[in-house]
């Protein structure tokens, strides 16, 4: 029977194409929002994750605005007790900074030159595009070597060749000469580095030749397998507010972004859909008025089905599935719909398309309640109907 009634739905959707059509309309526009919505909502949410991911979402910058009185706890050796106290730190590097000029002949650009550690590219997943990355040993010996980011590479050596050739830096009118020894791979800027645009040379070096700070500027921090970035951002505030307090350093971690940024596009997204769901109540209440509509010309039918003994269970089931196939083949024309839009709007702002399986759910699930809830009234207005007035409706 219930194949039976599914058969007489369809032959009943196109014996009037147009009006069905009509019906259908709305179920599938609101379906397609509901999963465009959703769908460019968790595109959106795992673009913004992948390209704050790149930027280390394994990773703490801790930033030291010391005092007078506290410098001294900035050293190199912050890192290992830091390791000491803090549970989840795998590894520390400090870094410091300061601007330079940098001339290659007659090219001269001013840009900030980095000294970090031997393993810093690798903890920062910056990878080297020509050439190496220095050594320890180089840092050891405070060699005169430079890496530098992809842009500044190419406004210095417009037409390749970086590696190997000598630069200048200028630092308070002396200069030094550096050996090219390798260049990076572009890498978009984070919160706290513009990769593409600096320099970086050995620890030692910088601490020698260019600035001989008194404190480490920052450190990078690593986290360990197993430990979630924000917890471990947290204990080390809580570690370093006891030590030195809290106005003279600032933590941040990309984790802290990601889980933001999500909570932003889910919560909006959710939004956006509710609203777009309305018109799903919309094609509803379409759907019940074309049921109404189908029952008052069926009602011969109705009237010789009950003639033979068909129940009013058996009448109401027959257009309860009817009003629900309507509205199934509504959805998945919507899901269909909404799949599409979402693909070409990924593709033309560049984001990676992530499928909403829930939005599948939601949408059919909901079609499918929309089919049931109005088609009940119009097909338990048929059950009711007298056979004998049916036979004689004109």
């Amino acid at each position: 029977m219930f194949f039976e009634n599914i058969k007489l739905a369809f032959k009943s959707m196109f014996s009037n194409k147009l009006r069905t059509f009509l019906s259908l309309l709305g179920i599938v526009i609101g379906v397609g929002s509901v999963v465009a919505i959703l769908t460019l909502g968790a595109s959106a949410s795992g673009s913004i994750t992948q390209s704050l991911e790149s930027g280390g979402i394994d990773t703490i910058s801790l930033t030291a605005t010391p005092t007078a009185k506290n410098y001294d706890t900035f050293d190199e050796k912050l890192g290992q007790r830091l390791m000491a106290n803090v549970e989840g730190i795998d590894t520390v590097i400090g870094i410091n900074s300061t601007r330079v000029r940098i001339r290659n002949g007659k090219i001269i650009k001013n840009n900030s030159a980095y000294g970090v550690s031997s393993d810093y590219h690798t903890v920062n997943n910056y990878n080297v595009a020509e050439g190496q990355w220095f050594t320890a040993e180089d840092n050891i010996q405070r060699t005169q070597v430079v890496v530098l980011g992809a842009s500044i590479a190419e406004s210095l050596f417009p037409d390749g060749g970086a590696v190997g050739s000598s630069i200048s830096l200028f630092r308070n009118q002396g200069s030094k000469s550096y050996t090219v020894i390798g260049v990076m791979e572009k890498k978009d800027a984070s919160f706290t580095a513009s990769y593409d645009d600096s320099l970086y040379i050995p620890y030692n070096t910088f601490t020698q030749r260019l600035q001989n700070m008194p404190y480490v500027g920052s450190y990078l921090i690593k986290v360990s397998d197993g430990y979630n970035a924000v917890t471990v951002s947290d204990n080390i505030s809580a570690y370093l507010n006891l030590l030195v307090g809290s106005d003279s350093f600032f933590v941040f971690s990309q984790a802290n972004l990601t889980e933001i940024a999500s909570s932003i596009t889910g919560t909006f997204g959710t939004f956006l859909a509710a609203i777009a769901g309305i018109s799903l109540l919309v094609g509803g209440i379409g759907i019940m008025n074309i049921m109404l509509v189908s029952v008052a010309e069926r009602t011969k039918e109705i009237g010789i089905r009950k003639a033979l003994g068909a129940s009013p269970k058996v009448i109401k089931g027959q257009f309860i599935t009817e009003a629900v196939v309507l509205t199934m083949v509504g959805g998945v024309l919507g899901i269909v719909l909404g799949t599409g839009i979402s693909y070409l709007v990924c593709k033309l702002v560049s984001w990676s398309f992530s499928v909403s399986i829930s939005s599948y759910v939601i949408s059919v699930g909901f079609s499918t309640f929309i089919g049931l809830f109005f088609g009940w009234y119009p097909a338990k207005k048929a059950a009711r109907m007298d056979p004998i007035e049916s036979l004689n409706y004109e």
